[in-house]
């Protein structure tokens, strides 16, 4: 009998046969074995179309019996390389060609699975001919360049990462820098997205402990911009509660509140003796804060226009009476008004039978005497009606004022 050959050329010597060339070709074999556990072939494989290797019956130097394979060469159209049916072996392949163009691994005939490098994969593939016969299979076993590994640049596709740690930043794919983090030790408190449903809008929360804010942090005079730029933006609450904006966490600041609620307010409230500026708009509509008390009026009466713009006293008068204009009782209106400032208020007295009037006017406690509306100064009330009185006031340098005054009768 003569010797049989395996699928990848290793000789099976028949006993008795190949006296005195026993050695050598044992020596070949192992070769050959050697080649197919660790061996290193480049091949080149230049041109298009399709070219096909073999194996070398007891022989070595065989592409299909080494196991790295490097396949060079400049490709000038699709490149098919084919195997023998009945191999059965893995191989660890390099394209290393060079143009654009594609690949493909097969057997010599059949049907069979096969493996393709795209145009632009120049990399490695770990791949398995199963041996099937007359319908040889190849397969990617997924062990390529495309594998992720600690140090390689890898594109993840439809991968599902639970809790990944990400270093310092997240790159866009032009390797700019698109999310920069920073971490902070022991932190309890993180953003936590959601997505959602059908004409309903994506979340992005503050999770973590009770009462968690969110910091939007411009660089620099940046500035935080909403809305599309296209159509009007709305800021708004989540649910049936007010909006209050506010500066600094509410430290030294003033306040606006809108009010969720049918007819609800809107309320400016500055911070301590703030004022609210109104630049060259039109107001349509604005309330007064009025204090309705049912006092008399007689002696010293103390006007803080920081309580109320109108006063209304009930009561009939029992005296004539100073009326002294102050910021309040912890406030010199000095303090509040700044020199080119005006304030107009009003002083509503009840008087019965006896005519009690305004008599003398003080700021912060230090005497003025007003323009009275017609030339002259009232000297006395109007009995049985209600005095209006109206007090107009300039701050024309520290502490220093010009009032104007008017007293009208309605009864």
């Amino acid at each position: 009998m003569t010797s049989a050959y395996t699928p990848l050329g290793v000789e099976l010597m028949v006993t008795g046969e190949n006296a005195g060339t026993w050695g050598t070709k044992t020596n070949t074999n192992l070769s050959i074995i050697e080649q197919i556990s660790g061996g290193y072939i480049s091949q080149a494989i230049a041109g298009s179309g399709t070219t096909g290797f073999s194996k070398t019956d007891g022989g070595t130097g065989s592409v299909v019996a080494t196991r790295v394979i490097e396949f060079t060469g400049a490709l000038t159209g699709s490149r098919i390389v084919t195997f023998p049916v009945l191999t059965e072996n893995f191989y660890l392949i390099k394209n290393t060609t060079t143009n654009a163009e594609t690949l493909q691994l097969k057997a010599a005939s059949g049907s069979g699975a096969t493996v393709t490098w795209a145009t632009d994969d120049k990399g490695w593939k770990l791949v398995y001919f199963d041996g099937v016969s007359t319908n040889t299979g190849v397969y990617d076993v997924g062990f390529g360049d495309g594998d992720v590994t600690l140090t390689g640049t890898q594109t993840l596709t439809n991968k599902t990462l639970t809790s990944p740690k990400i270093g310092t930043n997240i790159l866009d794919t032009g390797g700019n820098e698109l999310i920069n983090i920073t971490a902070t030790g022991s932190a309890v408190n993180e953003f936590t997205i959601a997505n959602a449903a059908t004409g309903n809008a994506p979340t992005l929360s503050a999770t973590g402990e009770t009462n968690v804010g969110i910091n939007i942090k411009p660089k620099g005079t940046g500035e935080t911009v909403f809305g599309t730029g296209a159509a009007a933006a709305t800021l708004t609450t989540s649910g049936a509660h007010d909006l209050v904006l506010d500066t600094n966490s509410g430290t030294n600041s003033g306040s606006i509140t809108i009010t969720d609620a049918a007819d609800g307010a809107i309320s400016l409230t500055p911070n301590g003796l703030g004022r609210v500026t109104l630049g060259a708009g039109s107001i349509q509509n604005l309330v007064e804060k009025a204090t309705v008390s049912a006092t008399a009026a007689t002696g010293t009466i103390n006007y803080d226009v920081i309580t109320q713009a109108v006063l209304y006293y009930t009561s009939a008068a029992a005296g004539n009476f100073t009326l002294n204009i102050r910021g309040d009782g912890s406030n010199a209106l000095n303090a509040i008004m700044a020199t080119g400032q005006s304030i107009s208020i009003v002083f509503a007295v009840t008087c019965t039978g006896t005519p009690y009037y305004n008599s003398a006017v003080t700021i912060d406690g230090s005497a003025i005497t007003p323009e009275w509306q017609g030339g002259a100064a009232p000297t006395a009330g109007n009995a049985n009606s209600v005095d209006i009185y109206t007090y107009t006031i300039f701050k024309t340098g520290d502490a220093t004022f010009t009032a104007f005054a008017s007293q009208t009768q309605f009864a």
